[in-house]
């Protein structure tokens, strides 16, 4: 049988089909761990300034260093497959309890600023995702918030990925097969090249790219029974 990702139209939730809208999120939490949003509510121009000033940033930055380290390594002529690496040139930007964006080398200023508005705008979602999940779970609004807290505030931060072409797609996973820890998941992803997959029902089942979508992974802490096992594997485009 053929197994379909869950889409869920999140501004369906403000009007008369909020019960079917709420029924999806339950269903796709309980036997998913995973669903893709649409109509959040983050500003379609935001997410395209942040993509845009992504992809430049990995040009200027570090597409030179990526392709030395794949030249010290040999791995452009690799024979067997490579199950001790990850093809991905990635930084983490950390927003919460403290920021360590001005640690961050190579970061222009117009980058930074919309990076802190794009975690403004993800916090928001998280925490609406949150109460969402609070209420079928039958628990008080707010309860996974502060559970999530800590003594210091919530951590939260942004890992920022690249997965450049790679010349031996079938030996080298752009990301290995993984679970996520922490407690809820935000993945902004390529709308034009497919490659994330999860694992259900022991099929790979493709995570489809949308244009500005939102796709939602509960993490190890939430997901106790499940978690989803999933990766990243190369469709290079052209």
């Amino acid at each position: 049988m053929e197994l379909t990702f869950p889409v869920i139209d999140f501004s369906k939730l403000n009007g008369e089909e909020r019960a079917a809208a709420m029924e999806m999120i339950k269903d796709a939490c309980e036997n998913w761990g995973f669903f893709e949003l649409v109509n959040h509510g983050i500003s379609h121009e935001l997410m395209d300034t942040v993509e845009r000033l992504t992809k430049e940033h990995y040009r200027k930055c570090m597409e030179q260093r990526f392709k030395e380290m794949v030249a010290s390594k040999g791995l452009e002529a690799v024979q067997s497959e490579i199950n001790d690496m990850d093809w991905e040139s990635t930084f983490f930007l950390r927003h919460l309890p403290e920021s360590n964006m001005s640690e961050i080398p190579d970061l222009e200023e117009d980058y930074r600023k919309v990076m802190k508005e794009f975690a403004v705008e993800l916090e928001k979602l998280a925490e609406q995702l949150l109460d969402l999940l609070c209420e079928n779970l039958g628990l008080e609004p707010g309860y996974l918030k502060k559970v999530f807290y800590g003594s210091k505030g919530p951590t939260f931060g942004t890992k920022v990925s690249n997965y450049p072409p790679c010349p031996k797609p079938d030996l080298i996973k752009g990301l290995r097969a993984h679970t996520d820890a922490g407690g809820i998941i935000l993945l902004f992803q390529d709308d034009k090249v497919s490659g994330l997959q999860l694992l259900k029902d022991g099929q790979w089942i493709d995570v489809p790219p949308m244009k500005h979508s939102i796709v939602i992974n509960l993490g190890d802490q939430l997901e106790v029974y499940q978690p989803s096992t999933h990766r990243f594997f190369h469709t290079n485009s052209t």
